[in-house]
């Protein structure tokens, strides 16, 4: 019998195994005829591991997840609270991979004997952290069916910088079809049909914790009904963030009451300060070799949040030392509290080139397609208020605005040896001399990009913050730092918060690293004897002081950026979104005819200004180009786009000859 239609969501090990149950007596008899100590053994290891189950089962679960709005009925670990998860359903994860540990070694399948009867079951291992017995049954590790099998586990964090509105669009995104955790009530005939009771994936709180909310009448739900899409997503992210508060909360004091020799709280390793969400454990079964450390994944997999997992941990640490301060400390990284981090076995995983809710993961399939030929036919209209709005951010500088927005959606494309191809750093100098400036800039390109993160250069933040991630050998782990971001992040770096002071070792360190990023896009780990390069893709801008090239401040400069941010409905925040994210992955080529003219002005210039021009200004010009272009939506350089980025880069060089003498770090 097949897996009746919510069984995939509820019970997915089940699934798993209705599988493999027609493949059991096989097993059971292939092994019974097989003399496994001779040269026939091999035989049946192979065969076992042959056996289709497992391409059918991923095949199953591929095929369910394709149906229409099926992957927002699966609860995800970003948006619901742990407490509110059913153990061993399927749940999903958008994550960045932190870290990679050594490869594990578990009983892919594994024998259970009865001492009184001698009966005995095969078992299947996969996507589980702790055997499972039938009654008066105990795992038989003699036994010579048992198969010992490999799997990699990932330490995965949240996208770092994550927007608030990529959580908040996700968020309601994924609990759409489901009126369990929505604050607001929710139509039963937009329940996707044959979805029975998708409530049964996300369960009551546990006894340990109890949400506290006061009952709403049926009529206060029919009005909450009647109100707008805002302010429903309002108050869905604010009953969300209120939840996550509370479990919070509840953890900490359960910290604090507990015995005064317990081990110190455990470091969930988020690289960037003030960063809050579920770290995990991610067990890959299959080509885990295509996911490396920064890449960003999606995972569904079944959530394992056993007790066991604990006592097994705690048995280890107890065994290793008499003093629970001195447990082995990469015991406790590895294995730590499944309440606090939670395993979860991949059945599919994927990689992701964005993380953008309102753009489809993949522009390639027909969906995909149509998606991006629907917003081309409008995207010089929101390319014209999108420059507007940048114009008015900054004073109304058109020239500084266009740059800006080349700088929003430039990409690392290709490397050439060491020179990263694509990459767009800008510096916007003359930046009026106040920190609420900068700050509101940031707020309205936060709203822009779906992951940032604002570096105030201060002298503290300097001396004290971990830019480097390094590896800590006594606790096997690689220890994150401010530059382990995720592929097209913003980092916002705010020079004008500089001032007079000493920088120690680490704030010497801290600037050549952000130099490294700023001029060749990597990013050199520290490994105690050695460095090891790892290339990144991180769109870097710079505020900076300086004598001002922007038009003079408005009096009330606070209160005029804030008017701007208003003036931003959400119908023209999701274009602007989908703008910045779409134009970055189109494709890019030059005609031969047009590379010709392009090398015939080269050969000009040098000739007019043969000091002041050389190869790096041709690349620069090209990388303008390249993204003049695709900003307009074309995909290959038109002589037309090739005259208006020798136009930006006259009027950007007469700038910088106006104030070479007060800064050397312009645009």
């Amino acid at each position: 019998m097949m897996p009746s239609a919510q069984d995939w969501l509820i019970n997915p090990l089940g699934v798993v195994q209705d599988f493999v149950g027609k493949f059991c007596f096989a097993f059971t008899g292939l092994c019974e005829r097989t003399d496994r100590k001779g040269k026939n053994g091999k035989l049946c290891d192979e065969k076992i591991s042959k056996l289709d189950w497992e391409k059918r089962a991923l095949e199953y679960f591929k095929e369910k997840l394709k149906e229409t709005e099926a992957a927002s009925w699966v609860p995800s670990l970003n948006d619901v609270p742990l407490h509110y998860l059913k153990p061993n359903s399927l749940v999903k994860f958008r994550c960045m991979v932190q870290d990679m540990f050594d490869p594990e070694y578990y009983m892919g399948v594994y024998e259970t004997v009865e001492p009184s009867t001698q009966a005995r079951v095969l078992h299947i291992g996969k996507y589980r952290d702790v055997a499972e017995c039938e009654p008066q049954h105990e795992v038989d590790l003699q036994s010579q069916n048992n198969i010992t099998m490999e799997r990699q586990t990932f330490y995965c964090v949240p996208v770092p910088g994550e927007a608030q509105w990529v959580k908040e669009i996700s968020f309601f995104c994924d609990t759409s079809a489901n009126d369990l955790f929505l604050p607001i009530k929710v139509s039963r005939n937009t329940r996707p049909s044959g979805y029975a009771s998708s409530s049964q994936a996300r369960v009551s709180p546990s006894t340990s914790y109890t949400p506290c909310r006061h009952k709403r009448s049926y009529e206060e739900d029919e009005d909450m009904d009647a109100q707008p899409y805002k302010q429903k997503e309002q108050l869905t992210a604010t009953d969300a963030q209120a939840d996550s508060k509370r479990l919070e909360t509840e953890a900490l004091l359960a910290q604090q009451s507990s015995a005064p020799t317990c081990s110190p709280p455990l470091d969930l390793n988020f690289p960037l300060p003030g960063e809050k969400g579920p770290a995990c454990l991610v067990k890959v079964y299959e080509n885990w070799e295509n996911f490396k450390v920064n890449d960003i994944v999606e995972v569904y997999g079944v959530l394992s949040v056993d007790p066991a997992l604990s006592v097994l941990s705690d048995h280890r640490d107890d065994a290793l030392s008499m003093d629970p301060m001195e447990a082995d400390e990469e015991q406790r990284v590895h294995s730590p509290p499944a309440s606090l981090v939670p395993r979860l076995h991949a059945i599919l995983a994927h990689k992701l080139k964005h993380v953008n809710p309102l753009v489809p993961a993949s522009l390639c399939t027909e969906d995909g397609k149509g998606f991006v030929s629907n917003f081309l036919t409008d995207l010089v209209t929101v390319r014209a208020e999108l420059l507007g709005l940048l114009t008015g951010v900054l004073l109304g500088d058109g020239v500084a605005a266009e740059y800006l927005l080349l700088h929003l959606i430039s990409d690392v494309y290709a490397r050439h040896d060491v020179l990263p191809l694509g990459k767009f750093t800008v510096n916007l100098s003359g930046c009026p001399c106040t920190s609420s400036y900068t700050e509101r800039l940031y707020r309205i390109i936060q709203l822009l990009v779906p992951c940032s993160y604002h570096l105030c250069m201060t002298l503290h933040n300097m001396n004290s913050l971990k830019f480097i991630p390094h590896k800590d050998y006594a606790a096997n782990r690689l220890v994150s730092g401010v530059l382990q971001l995720a592929r097209n992040t913003s980092l916002f770096v705010d020079e004008t918060q500089l001032e007079q002071g000493q920088l120690d070792s680490t704030g010497v360190q801290n600037l050549a690293a952000l130099g490294n990023l700023i001029m060749w896009q990597k990013v050199d780990y520290d490994f105690n004897y050695h460095r090891m390069e790892f290339p990144c893709n991180i769109n870097v801008l710079i505020t900076s002081e300086g004598r001002s090239l922007l038009p003079v401040a408005p009096p009330h400069l606070e209160q005029y950026m804030q008017s701007l941010q208003d003036a931003l409905l959400p119908s023209l925040l999701t274009k602007f979104r989908v703008y910045l994210s779409l134009v970055r992955h189109l494709e890019y080529s030059i005609s031969a005819e047009v590379t010709k003219a392009v090398e015939d002005d080269f050969v000009e210039m040098r000739k007019n200004e043969p000091r002041s021009v050389s190869a790096e200004d041709l690349h620069r010009m090209l990388v303008v180009a390249r993204l003049l272009s695709l900003s307009v939506g074309q995909t290959s350089l038109s002589r037309e786009w090739w005259q208006r980025t020798k136009e930006l880069e006259i009027l950007r060089r007469r700038r910088l000859e106006q104030q070479k003498c007060v800064n050397g770090n312009e645009l």
